[in-house]
């Protein structure tokens, strides 16, 4: 019995070792990838092979594909629903830029237009705060000011999307909040001035952002606004 049984762990030992050093786990999963119909050949195997699950212990490789397949698809659910949520708001900015634009055409005074553009942003697009900041005219940002933005916000683009420094949103917005914002540089040839509009959401501009929309609002202003400064 006794030499029997060592034997019988011995013969079981060496088929463990030449398994193991024949068949790799690479292996097996390279020639499963490799025959696709090998569980459809054999479907008493994918029914018998039992995989460990946090939840329940241990499940059978059908029950695990199943489950792996509802989880995707609850994926893929709640991505649409981002993307269409998402489509809706950017339908109601668009109209919300369009209104603002042919409000803008129709602005008589530079005063009317700043008020325009503050209205509009904040209480329809729930922006905290909104202005323009001229270079030239009655109410031109001192050209020191001017400097600074140019070189630290608009040194190779027309268009900022992020954070500013304490002193810089002092110098757009006064005391009105602006956790992130959106710089604009205005004028065809980047001299007419600057469109900051700012949000108390730390995270709503950010630099990856679509510039379509703000592109044609620049546009409007580039047309609309040298005739309504005095200089």
């Amino acid at each position: 019995m006794n030499k029997s049984g060592v034997k019988g762990n011995t013969a079981q030992a060496l088929a463990h070792d030449f398994v193991s050093e024949t068949v790799t786990e690479a292996e097996v999963r390279e020639y499963i990838l490799n025959n696709k119909d090998f569980f459809v050949n054999n479907p008493d195997v994918a029914e018998r092979v039992q995989v460990p699950h946090k939840q329940k212990g241990t499940v059978s490789l059908v029950e695990l594909q199943g489950s792996q397949l509802r989880k995707k698809v609850r994926q893929l659910s709640f991505k649409l629903s981002q993307l269409i949520s998402i489509a809706k708001q950017n339908e109601e900015i668009y109209k919300v830029y369009a209104d603002l634009n042919l409000r803008l055409l129709r602005c008589t005074e530079f005063a009317e237009m700043q008020y325009t553009i503050e209205e509009t942003l904040q209480d329809e697009l729930d922006m905290s705060a909104a202005a323009i900041k001229p270079f030239k005219g009655l109410f031109a940002l001192p050209e020191i000011q001017q400097r600074l933005f140019m070189e630290k916000r608009f040194k190779d683009t027309d268009f900022f999307f992020g954070r500013l420094s304490q002193h810089e949103k002092q110098l757009l917005f006064g005391d009105s909040i602006a956790e992130s914002v959106a710089l604009v540089l205005l004028g065809d040839r980047r001299d007419l001035g600057i469109l900051a509009i700012g949000s108390a959401d730390p995270i709503h501009f950010t630099p990856d952002m679509d510039t379509l929309l703000i592109k044609q609002l620049q546009e409007f202003l580039n047309v609309s606004m040298p005739g309504l400064l005095h200089y």
